[in-house]
């Protein structure tokens, strides 16, 4: 007796033994029987296919492989490589640019926004002066690579100013006084906390002004009312603070109206030479006069 004998024989016992109607056993044995049967002869086929697939493969990797090269340096270098390239690939890091603050100068355009200064026969007023020369200077500056605020007399940003330098630009009076009164002076605070670097603005103030422009020195008719000037009381005190008086209107209108570069380039060259600290040609003295 076969196994498909056996598997009937045993089906038809149980079904038989379970039912009270013969007849009707036989009937639901056969057709019970036929579908385990033909589910147990697909589950066969499949297996046997699943078997022939995995011999093909099997046997195709074999043949393309073998020993001497499945695990040869080549290959296994092949694979150091690849695995190292992909864990040290560097990451990108976006980076977040950043912008250093430029240094800071200031120029104080001599009466602006307060009164007029002296005021010339032809109409020509100290502060339209001042402001036109501190205007250029700022200019100048500024192509220098440097941040510049053109301030008034009383501007209210002068209070705790900070600032590399500031220098306050004014002229002085447009009356025939003598012929000595031509030239320009310059003056520091002499309340400075930092006395040295106020000197050396001054002296660079001097040297370049008066290289560039051929105008000369009044060391000795520095007024206390410049060296007492109220900004001086105003600004933080490390701000290093000068101030000038560009020339005379009078004996000096010439070079100051019409030469207004001139007197702009030997401010701002005297800036720089305190900001960069270049070599001065003379070092000037100043005595207040009473």
């Amino acid at each position: 007796m076969n196994n498909y004998d056996r598997l009937k024989k045993s089906h038809k016992l149980s079904s038989y033994q379970n039912s009270n109607n013969p007849q009707h056993t036989d009937s639901l044995l056969d057709d019970e029987f036929t579908e385990q049967v033909q589910r147990v002869g697909f589950n066969m086929w499949g297996a046997l296919q699943t078997i022939i697939s995995v011999a093909i493969v099997m046997a195709t990797v074999f043949t393309m492989w073998n020993p001497s090269n499945i695990f040869s340096n080549q290959i296994l270098d092949r694979m150091f490589r690849s695995s190292s390239d992909s864990n040290l690939q560097p990451t990108s890091v976006p980076l977040t640019p950043t912008t250093s603050p430029r240094p800071r100068i200031g120029i104080v355009a001599g009466h602006w926004g307060n009164d007029s200064g002296a005021v010339c026969q032809n109409g020509l007023t100290e502060v339209e002066l001042n402001q036109k020369i501190a205007t250029l200077v700022r200019d100048d500056l500024v192509n220098e690579g440097y941040d510049v605020d053109l301030l008034q007399e009383k501007d209210e940003r002068l209070y705790e100013y900070t600032a590399l330098a500031l220098v306050s630009i004014h002229n002085d009076s447009c009356d025939y006084i003598n012929n000595e009164a031509t030239g320009f002076k310059v003056a520091a605070a002499m309340s400075s906390i930092f006395p040295e670097k106020a000197s050396r603005l001054t002296a660079c103030l001097v040297d370049r002004y008066g290289s560039i422009t051929n105008l000369r020195y009044h060391a000795n008719t520095i007024t206390k009312d410049m060296t007492n000037y109220h900004t001086f009381n105003e600004i933080n005190g490390h701000t290093t603070a000068a101030i000038i008086e560009t020339g005379f209107m009078n004996l000096d209108y010439q070079i100051l109206t019409e030469r207004t570069d001139l007197v702009a380039r030997g401010m701002s060259q005297g800036v720089l030479c305190f900001i960069r600290n270049e070599d001065l040609n003379n070092i000037p003295t100043q005595e207040p006069t009473p």
